[in-house]
């Protein structure tokens, strides 16, 4: 009689501890009905979207209703077709597929335009997303052209790639901490090619911006300026946030997501402990709000009447779940869970009457410039739904 006692005892103990389990499990992961029910209608508008070859949807006004479209040259041109992509692989629904492909070929003139150090988001946020779905020689070839082509505005010197070509009169040899995010291209570059220089060239990149980049608190600046003479650093500014000392939080994403991606290639444990202590500096800051999403900077003094940054939140999402497979820091998987469950709620997933070709909105563009803000912007969508698909895959 003991022993039956003692076994009912145990069987009610267990069957306790797997629902606490369950309670905590389901307060981090993504409801998944909630999801398909909400996003499903969203993910239609970006079917329903006309085509056009030369106006790409970047971001758009909710009070106006307009869509702000830009040529394939602007930097977040590649981003629409991305989105088509993972829609596609996310649902299994060939229209997806074949209208991502179709917006895809429009970006293939952008692989000889050394105008811009954003080749990287152009090219593989398109062409290397669908080489993620097919095994396409054409897209093979113009990913390595596009490498050659961001070769071309690497200094020896300085030991990086330039960013921006304007304001040359004011900023020599400007840097931004965007630029971690182009280097992809070049990984990938050098394993569809067997040819070391874009690796090599990634990684002399990622090493200049780790020394110059980033502050004692792991947080990162802006724009690092280069003397091209000396190689030596000139200014730390910033250009879209708060002031020069604060921590822009688009920013801060950019790196953790750029180094965490470097060490993936690498296997370098300086970029892993850098991305690592950009992210705790990120999840753990007293004015990261309750639900993930952050501020546009984390140092606005309006905090916390100021506008949020969902694109930030996304990106940030999405390279914690990668840090997290490296680490297996449930603090980063319980951050990007978060999150992706805030921006699958009604808070942030556009209503279906507004006809749009976005998903999320909420995102800061500039807000120095007071461009796009609390706006749907196009790569807040990318990297919400790369993170979605990087969940899935663990």
């Amino acid at each position: 009689m003991t022993r039956i006692k003692y076994l009912i005892f145990a069987f009610i103990f267990a069957m306790f501890i797997t629902a606490c389990k369950s309670n905590v499990s389901a307060q981090n992961e993504p409801n998944k009905q909630d999801i398909s029910v909400l996003l499903q209608k969203r993910y239609q508008k970006l079917l329903e979207y006309p085509i056009d070859s030369i106006g790409f949807p970047r971001s758009m006004s909710i009070k106006s209703g307009v869509v702000k479209k830009v040529p394939s040259k602007d930097w977040t041109s590649g981003f629409f077709a991305g989105n088509l992509w993972q829609i596609y692989q996310l649902t299994g629904d060939s229209r997806f597929k074949e209208r991502a492909a179709l917006w895809t070929t429009f970006m293939e003139k952008e692989k000889i335009n050394a105008h811009s150090h954003d080749v990287g988001f152009k090219v593989f946020c398109s062409f290397g997303k669908g080489l993620e779905v097919e095994d396409n020689t054409k897209y093979k070839a113009i990913v390595i052209k596009s490498a050659a082509t961001l070769l071309t505005r690497f200094n020896t010197k300085v030991g990086s790639i330039k960013s921006w070509d304007f304001n040359k009169d004011i900023w020599e040899f400007p840097v931004i901490i965007d630029n971690m995010m182009n280097l992809e291209l070049l990984f990938e570059a050098t394993k569809l090619s067997a040819d070391k220089r874009y690796k090599d060239i990634a990684i002399q990149h990622a090493n200049t911006t780790l020394k110059n980049h980033f502050r004692k608190d792991g947080s990162s600046y802006h724009v690092v300026v280069y003397d091209t003479i000396s190689g030596n650093v000139k200014n730390k500014i910033t250009y879209q946030g708060f002031n020069d000392e604060s921590s822009w939080a688009r920013g801060q994403s950019w790196a953790v997501y750029g180094y965490t991606m470097c060490y993936r290639y690498t296997k370098n444990i300086a970029y892993l402990k850098q991305a690592e202590a950009t992210a705790k500096f990120f999840i753990n800051h007293k004015n990261l709000p309750s639900d993930g999403i952050p501020y546009w900077d984390f140092n606005d003094t309006s905090i916390p009447n100021t506008p949020r940054d969902v694109s930030a939140g996304a990106v940030m999402a999405s390279a914690l779940i990668e840090l997290y497979s490296y680490t297996k820091n449930t603090a980063y998987l319980n951050y990007a869970n978060k999150v992706i469950n805030t921006l699958s709620s009604d808070k942030y997933v556009l209503n279906e009457s507004i006809n749009g070709p976005f998903i999320l909105d909420h995102s800061t563009g500039n807000g120095p410039k007071n461009d796009e803000i609390d706006e749907p912007i196009v790569y807040a969508d990318y990297y919400f739904l790369e993170a979605i698909i990087r969940k899935k895959a663990l």
